[in-house]
């Protein structure tokens, strides 16, 4: 498998001869606006000023051209607008082909996505594309009140390591049953520790990934979502430091852009 990081979860997975873009979230550079631009200003930081920083916070690292050629499949893991292009208006996924096939996380986000004229949306459960299965996975996006619902994914195929997208999750039973259930060589973590009142911590932060390590040793890490969003609390230079301490080693944390393969 291959796997390209894009920028914050947005993710490019060459798998078993397939290629899936994962939560295409395609807009560029602090186009999407600030949290106190969102009508009703329904998310608030724990720092005020946060609210105030535009987002995505850097550019995509190549033309979305390039993102979008070659795609067999779109996974969108729940509708958030830091996941897939949004508008106020609610149009969802405006630069993506609505004929390339989509696979969401239930039913809801899939009436929302044909409404904005996607052709062909299929719930995730255990899904079946030729010799590929993908089956979802249950995510907690929140340590207080989850901020709605969001799931993860396992990928599997013959003679194709087991990949895991845990999604937007913290560490939580539903994550530990997974890896041990399905032993995945490799495991993909959302985790800038994003935090809003309310809701806590949204994704991962460092001592989740060293649960991630310590529950499955054999696994190879890619810490993803990472510099992009304001509510962020962890950035990649100080995950590093932070793992470095925590003596967590078998992971990457690629650079936008860059494309790991296994």
């Amino acid at each position: 498998m291959k796997i390209r990081q894009i920028r914050n979860a947005t993710l490019k997975i060459e798998f078993a001869e397939k290629i899936f873009l994962v939560d295409p979230w395609l807009i560029g550079g602090q186009k999407f606006g600030r949290f106190i631009d969102i009508p009703g200003r329904p998310f608030h930081t724990p720092d005020p000023v946060r609210e105030q920083i535009p987002m995505p916070i850097y550019d995509l690292p190549c033309p979305a051209e390039e993102i979008l050629r070659g795609v067999d499949f779109y996974i969108v893991t729940h509708l958030h607008p830091d996941h897939v292009d949004m508008t106020f208006d609610g149009v969802i996924g405006a630069p993506l082909d609505k004929n390339i096939p989509l696979f969401a996380q239930n039913a809801e986000d899939a009436a929302a996505l044909k409404n904005s004229g996607f052709k062909s949306v299929e719930v995730l459960g255990e899904n079946f594309l030729g010799k590929i299965k993908l089956t979802k996975t249950p995510a907690r996006h929140g340590t207080i009140a989850p901020l709605g619902e969001a799931c993860g994914i396992i990928f599997q195929a013959p003679d194709e390591k087991t990949l895991y997208l845990a999604g937007d999750t913290v560490w939580f039973g539903g994550v530990e049953d997974s890896l041990k259930k399905f032993s995945p060589d490799v495991v993909i973590v959302n985790a800038c520790a994003a935090e809003l009142i309310g809701n806590g911590r949204l994704i991962m932060n460092d001592e989740d990934i060293e649960c991630v390590a310590k529950t499955l040793p054999s696994a190879k890490i890619i810490v993803s979502h990472m510099d992009n969003v304001p509510h962020a609390t962890i950035t990649r230079h100080e995950m590093r430091g932070h793992l470095a301490r925590r003596g967590v080693e078998n992971y990457f944390m690629p650079a936008d852009g860059a494309t790991l393969e296994f």
